[in-house]
């Protein structure tokens, strides 16, 4: 399940908290509205980013799947930024 969006971040080979601190500035920089899609390798990225959704204002979780880049499995998640 692909879903549109406007900027791609690959945090692949970066452990926790990295991929999500990495997000939190992306998600800076995108206009309200536009989606950040985030690659991670990091098991820990799928709590990481529910919990961190569920605190901020900024953002919402529109999906999470994992899929296969490279031969490996990734976590994908999906941050839209609401305002």
């Amino acid at each position: 399940m692909s879903q549109s969006f406007d900027k791609l971040l690959d945090v692949r080979g970066l452990n926790c908290p990295m991929p999500l601190v990495n997000a939190r500035k992306e998600i800076g920089n995108l206009k309200p509205g536009q989606v950040l899609k985030v690659i991670a390798s990091d098991r820990g990225s799928v709590a990481d980013f529910q919990g961190w959704v569920k605190i901020a204002k900024n953002v919402e979780l529109t999906a999470q799947e994992m899929e296969s880049v490279d031969g490996a499995s990734v976590y994908v998640h999906y941050v839209k930024r609401t305002n």
